[in-house]
């Protein structure tokens, strides 16, 4: 299977040259989508040449950046997209572990709360119960089981997510698309990751970075996209238990202060 691997990219000089170091090495073609950077991070994305990159000519949001992703793997005929954070709490030697998981699944989706590892950081606790919150009620309202509504660390089957109707351009995206996944009754399968926190202050911008009003928007999309659905069907994921589930070992970071698991971790069929 030909894959590529995207980055969306905001204000992340502190770690964008790191990462895509390593992206590099376990994913021949890298996306870089910029969404308006102003902080240095265009002008070090601009010096390379090993990567793909487009840029947004001003901040267009988290949403837009991966549906651009979306279409440009698309285009370009790729059969896996695979998306990691830009801020270093993505390992990308998982990269290959993730592609191959999509053989039996039309969404890998990383989950930070399936399992435990040694050495993860301990969430926020404003974020971990939000997260907890919006999950649950996707959950409740989409028929899934999920255990982490937002991880960033995905990998798609291109033809299954191409033509999803998205909209939302924000931090919401992702709830947009559980639901539209939900409709098109899409395959998905959960892989533990780390749970790695470099920027515990990190801001949403404006507004987000107060919880209730986080928590506000989410459910104001969640509701919106499921008002735009035809049909509340739940997606199509087989009943299984993460623990009797087939296991992918991790291979140790080569460098780097991120937890480095060599215990093998169990995929969740998210029914």
């Amino acid at each position: 299977m030909r894959y590529i691997t995207a980055l969306p990219v905001y204000n992340e000089a502190a770690y964008i040259s790191a990462v895509l170091d390593g992206a590099t090495v376990y994913s021949d073609d890298v996306l870089v989508v910029d969404d308006g950077s102003d902080d240095g991070s265009a002008e070090l994305l601009s010096a390379r040449d090993d990567i793909h990159l487009v840029q947004h000519p001003q901040n267009l949001g988290y949403g837009a950046a991966v549906r651009n992703a979306f279409r440009f793997a698309a285009e370009r005929g790729y059969d896996v997209l695979v998306t990691i954070d830009c801020d270093g709490q993505h390992q990308p030697q998982l990269i290959p572990r993730f592609v191959e998981a999509i053989g039996r699944a039309d969404v890998v989706s990383g989950s930070r709360y399936l399992r435990d590892f040694p050495g993860d950081s301990e969430p926020p606790p404003q974020r971990k119960r939000i997260n907890q919150l919006i999950t649950e009620e996707l959950n409740t309202r989409l028929g899934l089981q999920l255990t982490d509504a937002f991880c960033g660390f995905k990998a798609y089957r291109v033809a299954a997510i191409h033509d999803l109707p998205l909209r939302e351009t924000g931090y919401a995206m992702p709830l947009e698309f559980w639901v539209r996944a939900a409709e098109r009754k899409l395959r998905i399968v959960e892989m533990p990751v780390p749970l790695v926190y470099l920027d515990e202050d990190r801001s949403f911008g404006g507004s987000l970075d107060r919880g209730s009003e986080r928590l506000r928007v989410y459910r104001e999309v969640l509701a919106r996209a499921m008002a735009d659905t035809s049909g509340n069907g739940n997606a199509d994921m087989d009943r299984g238990d993460a623990r009797s589930a087939p296991t992918v070992p991790f291979s140790k970071p080569e460098t780097g202060s991120s937890p480095s698991p060599s215990c093998p971790c169990s995929f969740r069929h998210c029914p």
